[in-house]
């Protein structure tokens, strides 16, 4: 445990998947009480076990619904302790290899989940932070495809992700005066279900030969950038966007 984050409350969404129980793990060891977001309530109540460390929560929760955003913030107050950062990892990728097969619902999906939620949360974190006076950090989860476009059929979801840096970028100019940083990771290719999913083993090996250093990153490796930009260390960084994608990305 590093103690980084002692005293203090992280949110973590899409606390489930193979990076956000990463991003808790760390966060937690960091010393952090970790309000956990995701849908599922059995697998959240599994994660908040299994995190070293005390004062976690777990939060069943759609983010796509904009009620559920004071809900989870009306119960960061009621733990007691100051919120430092919200590491926002919530997203869904729904691919369709044809163009003419995606629909208004994939759309809507996806647009909603992965920007629309994105842009609502940040700002009722930004200004719950900005309200505390301690100022504090929020990173959001982007791809490498906001700069590529996308693989492999998810070109609806990378053109959220694009939008995700852009208003990261204009989040972190207006919340500076605050002292709230806004941030966002770009992973490459990663080892996780969302990766794996709908990609025969020769697409995803047709993936892998395209990254320089010859594999898959690790839910881990990502987390590692995300705890990096919630701590204190990384006070002098805003409107950044990390990219982890073992050189698949390079800019």
């Amino acid at each position: 445990m590093t103690g980084a984050l002692d005293g203090t409350a992280v949110i973590v969404t899409g606390a489930t998947g193979g990076i956000g129980a990463a991003v808790a793990r760390l966060v937690a060891a960091d010393g952090a009480a970790v309000h956990a977001v995701d849908l599922d309530p059995g697998r959240l109540d599994d994660l908040v076990a299994d995190l070293p460390g005390a004062g976690h929560r777990a939060v069943p929760a759609d983010l796509r619904d904009l009620r559920s955003h004071e809900v989870l913030l009306d119960g960061v107050r009621a733990a007691g302790r100051p919120l430092t950062g919200l590491a926002h990892l919530a997203a869904v990728l729904r691919r369709r290899h044809r163009l003419e097969d995606v629909t208004e619902d994939d759309w809507d999906l996806q647009i909603d989940t992965n920007l629309k939620a994105t842009f609502f949360l940040n700002r009722a974190v930004g200004l719950f932070l900005a309200g505390q006076g301690r100022g504090g950090s929020i990173v959001n989860l982007s791809s490498q495809g906001w700069w590529t476009g996308g693989l492999g059929g998810s070109v609806v979801y990378n053109a959220a992700k694009g939008a995700v840096v852009s208003m990261t970028r204009g989040l972190a100019r207006t919340l500076a005066a605050d002292r709230v940083r806004v941030n966002t990771v770009a992973p490459g290719f990663i080892d996780t279900a969302m990766m794996r999913g709908g990609l025969s083993e020769e697409a995803l090996a047709a993936s892998v030969a395209q990254v320089p250093l010859g594999r898959l990153g690790t839910p881990e490796e990502v987390a590692d950038a995300v705890a990096y930009l919630l701590r204190p260390g990384a006070a002098y960084v805003t409107g950044a966007t990390l990219n982890v994608s073992g050189g698949q990305l390079m800019y």
